[in-house]
């Protein structure tokens, strides 16, 4: 059996395993298990009170709300969450690309099935080319069926007159211009159709979508897009709301399991101190992950964590994502596991490993 960096056998136990050259498959397949990302449970996030109050100002300027913050600590989430506390059902999700443009926000138009098509141009036969993107959807739920009924594709439905959130994703991510060409769509609710000559939709005031942007700060936002936004900045949760976010979402977490617990982000606060020297270190996403596998493998939650080194080596391919990571997460468990402190001189790695 192969060695690890701390000399130890390493852990294989788990669904999948190598086998021998000739070994056949399995007579029936085999049933993993539901993934811990499946479904998303808006009533277990838990902002931090700063959040909280930036909700409301957006809430109270109709204004839309510009999230930053590291990876992974809850600004996509944020939205399910708030459409859950409004009650108006899940978001309407928009996640920008580089390729993203101004329209695409609202819809996408096929313009190549319009060109093939045998029929001769009709503005009106064009709406069967459109699909509503979450923008577009949002503000024509604000309004009465019968006052966009003409603008509905026959499979489309409507709900109206609702209200929806609705989320940017990594606005960063589309090309430069992006934030600009949104400016006066965002502010008023309101844009063109000009494929269909129709005249602008608009949502009526008191019917105006919430709308939620996040942006990873790849790179700066336009100073007139920002003027328009309410902003915050998520800071990486404190110790103890690591641990009330834990609680809401890990079922297994409860009194029994309190000191497996405090092992677990004793041991994670570690891997996210300056002195590590980690890269990337690890987010609040990957802890939950890094928890769920943990409790799959270790069936008695009253024991020391250090008591389990094999599962805690190979559970770290959840915590660190570089090959640089691994290694100095490696010389980290074993520091972490001797109940010491790291130091930068021990963490260096010679030759990538």
């Amino acid at each position: 059996m192969q060695e690890n960096s701390l000399n130890r056998p390493i852990y294989t136990a788990g669904i999948y395993t190598a086998g021998n050259p000739g070994d056949p498959p399995p007579r029936e397949p085999l049933a993993l298990p539901i993934s811990w990302r499946s479904g998303v449970r808006p009533d277990a996030y838990r902002p931090e009170k700063g959040l909280e109050q930036a909700v409301n100002v957006a809430l109270m300027l109709g204004q839309p709300l510009l999230l930053t913050g590291e990876p992974g600590t809850g600004k996509t989430r944020l939205a399910w969450h708030v459409a859950h506390r409004l009650g108006w059902g899940e978001p309407l999700v928009f996640e920008a690309k580089s390729t993203s443009t101004a329209r695409d926000l609202f819809y996408t138009y096929d313009v190549l099935a319009d060109f093939q098509s045998s029929k001769a141009p009709d503005p009106e036969s064009r709406l069967k080319y459109i699909t509503w993107n979450a923008l577009g959807k949002a503000i024509l739920s604000a309004n009465p069926q019968h006052l966009v009924q003409d603008l509905l594709p026959e499979t489309t439905s409507h709900c109206g007159p609702c209200r929806s959130v609705v989320l940017i994703d990594e606005v960063d991510k589309a090309p430069r211009d992006f934030p600009n060409d949104i400016l006066n769509e965002v502010e008023n609710m309101s844009f063109r159709i000009p494929e269909t000559r129709k005249l602008p939709v608009t949502a009526p005031p008191g019917m105006q979508p919430v709308v939620i942007i996040t942006s990873n700060s790849e790179k700066s936002l336009p100073d007139a897009f920002l003027r328009r936004c309410v902003y915050y900045n998520i800071p990486f949760p404190k110790p103890e709301q690591l641990r009330e976010i834990v609680r809401a979402r890990i079922d297994y977490i409860n009194a029994e399991s309190d000191s497996f617990l405090g092992d677990a982000l004793d041991f994670f606060q570690t891997l996210r101190l300056p002195e590590s020297s980690l890269r990337k270190k690890p987010a609040t996403a990957e802890l939950l992950g890094w928890l769920v596998y943990l409790g799959q493998q270790i069936p008695d939650k009253r024991k020391p964590l250090r008591e389990f080194p094999a599962v805690l080596e190979a559970g770290l391919s959840a915590l660190v994502k570089t090959a640089e990571d691994q290694g100095i997460a490696e010389r980290l468990l074993g520091i972490w596991i001797a109940g010491k402190r790291p130091a930068v001189s021990s963490l260096k790695v010679t030759n990538g490993q």
